[in-house]
């Protein structure tokens, strides 16, 4: 690559996300980023094309082209530990249903991936067509683990959950929400304890993170993965579009039709769909209350409450 390498400029979304999220460790990465960012362009003799705006929550999107000038992206992102396994995952399944990985500094959470269509995710189609695609790309992606693999299981997740909890238990939206927060809790504390199957998931599952590409119609991005079984995947597709299905007349009865529907399209039981639902619902309401998205909050928290 000619020339200067330049450093980028950070977008205010991703610095409000991280900010928020992650404090003082999070803004001490935000001040790395260019100089990161800048040495990898170097490192790896990529040509940038445009910085996307506003990108990823916890990573800067680069557009760049190789010195053989075919199209990639260069993806920096915070190390957390639900992202910290994400170059094992793409590498596991070697581009079979997700974004292709081309090269990895995993020490420095910076991947160098396949190029898709990043303006066309699978959230643009209408919903009974997009998780139609949906269901049918997660079949791809539930594959044996890797021996020796190293992602955390279903019951590292829940923990999780309930460390949120407790550090926005005085918060009054989660105070209101705290019986229906401990079910969530209890009930997927024993669903993780005698698990039918223990799979790779993606993790982080729903419309917004599939998006199309030119090898393969639709191929899923931003895994965080997880080692346990199906239904704990496909709860977090279960609340895609919370806010259209909580708007809907009668929530309860199209909650309850969306958990049938998509529990038989994959053939996974029910009632353990239901549990994980519980979790990951209460989950992304704490998540957004430590982003200051209470709105947001009250929804998954709404949702939560009108599961049968």
């Amino acid at each position: 690559m000619s020339g200067a390498t330049p450093h980028p400029t950070v977008p205010t979304w991703l610095t409000r996300t991280v900010t928020a999220a992650h404090g003082e460790e999070g803004r001490r990465w935000l001040d790395a980023l260019p100089g990161l960012v800048a040495a990898h362009l170097d490192h790896w003799d990529l040509t940038v094309e445009r910085t996307l705006d506003p990108g990823g929550s916890l990573s800067l999107i680069t557009y760049v082209h190789r010195d053989d000038l075919s199209p990639a992206v260069l993806k920096t992102g915070l190390r957390t530990p639900e992202t910290v396994h994400e170059h094992e995952a793409l590498a596991h399944w070697a581009g079979r249903g997700a974004v292709l990985l081309l090269d990895a500094d995993p020490a420095e959470g910076v991947l160098l991936l396949e190029r898709l269509h990043g303006d066309i995710p699978l959230r643009s189609l209408a919903e009974p067509k997009a998780m139609l695609e949906a269901t049918s790309l997660l079949h791809r992606l539930w594959v044996p683990l890797p021996d020796g693999h190293p992602f955390p299981g279903t019951a590292a997740r829940v923990a999780d959950t309930a460390a949120r909890l407790a550090a926005h238990r005085a918060h009054p939206v989660a105070e209101a929400a705290e019986a229906l927060a401990e079910e969530a809790l209890e009930t997927a504390a024993a669903l993780a304890a005698e698990e039918p199957e223990t799979l790779l998931l993606h993790g982080d599952f729903h419309h917004g993170n599939v998006l199309a590409a030119d090898r393969s119609p639709w191929l899923a991005i931003d895994p965080r993965p997880v080692a346990g079984e199906r239904a704990y995947d496909l709860a977090r597709l279960v609340l895609d579009r919370a806010d259209n299905l909580i708007g809907s007349p009668g929530v309860p009865g199209a909650v309850r039709r969306r958990l049938g529907r998509l529990s038989e399209a994959l053939e996974v039981d029910r009632d353990r769909l239901r549990g994980w639902t519980l979790l990951r619902a209460v989950d992304l309401a704490l998540r957004s209350l430590a982003a200051g998205r209470e709105r947001d909050a009250e929804l998954y928290l709404e949702f939560a409450g009108a599961l049968p």
